[in-house]
């Protein structure tokens, strides 16, 4: 407790965040230096980068995302992903020019498993212990089951430090992520916390897609050249966008359960496909989905619309939201100042800080939890 009382009374505090999504293509680890806490929460990102994760360890990881994948895997990989995530944190420590000795604190989402949010369940794997014991530094983990704990659906989790940090004081804005799945942030003009929910697929459908097709050798559809040159099946598509998911009312959260690889199977398994055709049909699932989603959910007359993560890389899918979305003004996240691939390192960081002052890093409004709450578990080295 005495570390701990000790960290709390730092006016400024290095800390690392990381994150590893659903697209398991790395982790992404920030070092970021923390002056305040809660509204008057202050950041200078350090250093920031993609770790990547050996071949071996990321097929254990998607193992474990079929149904009949053994308890003895899940405990492998639990310690497996701690290792990781450890040697992630040293690693941008190392690039941030520093030693493990002067961060005061790390913040680690972990590797999301499962997510079952209609039964109170989620599961993210990569041992917060490890990650102490490796890096000599308090670790902060396990962040969404608090919510869940009072009703919520454990995600999104990035509103609060969206407003906090992206806010404007006249302008109403939103913030969109293309990682594995997409997710809105709304900010209304001024300090507080507003809504955020998830859309529904963003770059994991067109990544498995691509996967299977390349036989693993391709991981993405690097600059969207695949979408690209293939032909969109408007039938697929006007199928996909009928998904129940897409029409629920927020707060909702989903993830691999829903628009992952058992649903690029049932597709695949409907006939011969094309490849870039298939591939340009799931890039515009991910783009019209957003696009309705933001339309159906969100106020209108928002100043614009800033994008981070993978998907601010795909110059086609950048392109189809501005088309499907023409009185928005759409920009990299950069734009505010913010690596787009850094936002949600950056998240979990500024969470594990407020955890360590004892605040509540929960929205309810987005999460649809009963009431704030303190997230997260300490381990200490």
């Amino acid at each position: 407790m005495r570390r701990l009382i000790e960290l709390a009374a730092k006016k400024r505090r290095r800390v690392v965040g990381l994150m590893s999504g659903t697209s398991v293509d790395g982790i992404d680890a920030v070092v970021v230096e923390l002056t305040g806490s809660g509204v008057d929460t202050r950041q200078e990102i350090l250093a920031f980068d993609t770790v990547a994760l050996p071949d071996g360890l990321r097929h254990e990881v998607f193992s474990l995302f079929d149904a009949g994948a053994s308890l003895d895997a899940l405990c492998r990989a639990n310690v497996a992903m701690g290792e990781a995530f450890a040697e992630a944190a040293l690693v941008i420590i190392k690039q941030a020019g520093l030693q493990p000795a002067e961060i005061d604190l790390v913040g680690s989402h972990g590797q999301t498993v499962r997510h079952l949010p209609a039964d109170g369940a989620t599961l993210q794997i990569g041992e917060p212990a490890i990650i102490a014991a490796r890096t000599g530094v308090v670790t902060v983990a396990d962040f969404r089951p608090a919510d869940m704990a009072v009703g919520g659906q454990g995600a999104p989790l990035v509103p609060l430090v969206d407003a906090w940090l992206f806010t404007h004081p006249t302008e109403d804005r939103l913030l969109l992520n293309i990682g594995g799945i997409a997710n809105v942030t709304v900010l209304s003009a001024g300090p507080s916390a507003g809504l955020a929910f998830d859309l529904g697929p963003g770059n994991m459908l067109a990544d498995a897609a691509v996967a299977h097709f390349s036989g693993g050798r391709e991981r993405f559809d690097r600059d969207g050249e695949r979408a690209g040159r293939g032909w969109i099946d408007e039938g697929l598509l006007a199928e996909l966008l009928q998904h129940a998911f897409l029409h629920r009312e927020p707060p909702k959260s989903t993830g691999r359960e829903q628009f992952g690889g058992e649903m690029l199977a049932e597709i695949l398994a409907r006939g011969q496909w094309d490849e870039d055709d298939l591939v340009a049909t799931l890039t515009a699932f991910t783009v019209r989905s957003i696009a309705e989603g933001v339309t159906r959910f969100c106020p209108a007359g928002c100043a614009g619309l800033w994008v981070a993560g993978g998907g601010v890389h795909n110059p086609r899918m950048m392109a189809g939201l501005q088309q499907a979305l023409p009185g928005l003004a759409i920009a990299s996240l950069a734009e505010l100042g913010v690596d787009p691939d850094a936002r949600e390192a950056l998240t979990f960081a500024v969470l594990a800080n407020e955890t360590l002052m004892g605040q509540p890093g929960n929205v309810p409004a987005a999460t649809g939890a009963r009431r704030p709450a303190v997230l997260g578990k300490i381990a200490l080295p």
